[in-house]
């Protein structure tokens, strides 16, 4: 998933500016808060309308808005108490990219993986491209290792 109609060599010549820098950086965090307060309307207002969501190391995907929604809702239902600890992030005109630890407590399907009930503690990394025409996030894409999930199931 890319930015429609560019190809990385595209996005590799976009100017950053400072204030496109800034407009990107308050994006992410307004994305984050509304992710830390479960609010599907806050999330999906970060994001542009053709926006696409993807597990990669699963090959799922989500498209649009309602399923930017499906898939924040299969994500918090899954882990009701979902952490996400931020440990890397760099911002740039092609959108964001950031490596978090995440927590919770797997109580439904997700990735394919029945719930176990169980505390589960993973790193993912994400990535959050730029739109630069909807001045939004293009979506997500996740990935994960599946082995740490995996180990988790009964």
């Amino acid at each position: 998933m890319s930015t429609p109609g560019t190809t990385i060599q595209e996005r590799l010549k976009w100017e950053i500016t400072p204030e496109l820098y800034d407009q990107i950086r308050r994006l992410w965090i307004k994305h984050s808060i509304a992710e830390d307060k479960r609010d599907l309307q806050g999330l999906v207002d970060t994001l542009a309308p053709d926006c696409v969501y993807e597990l990669v190391p699963t090959g799922e995907r989500w498209e649009g808005h309602d399923g930017a929604r499906a898939f924040y809702t299969s994500l918090l239902t899954a882990f009701p108490d979902v952490h996400f600890d931020l440990n890397e992030i760099t911002i740039g005109p092609q959108g964001v990219m950031e490596v978090a630890d995440v927590t919770g407590t797997h109580q439904g399907t997700w990735a394919g993986m029945a719930a176990t009930g169980k505390p589960v503690q993973f790193q993912v990394i994400i990535f959050f491209p730029w739109n630069p025409s909807a001045q939004l996030f293009a979506g997500e894409r996740v990935w994960f290792d599946t082995n740490s999930l995996k180990q988790m199931q009964p």
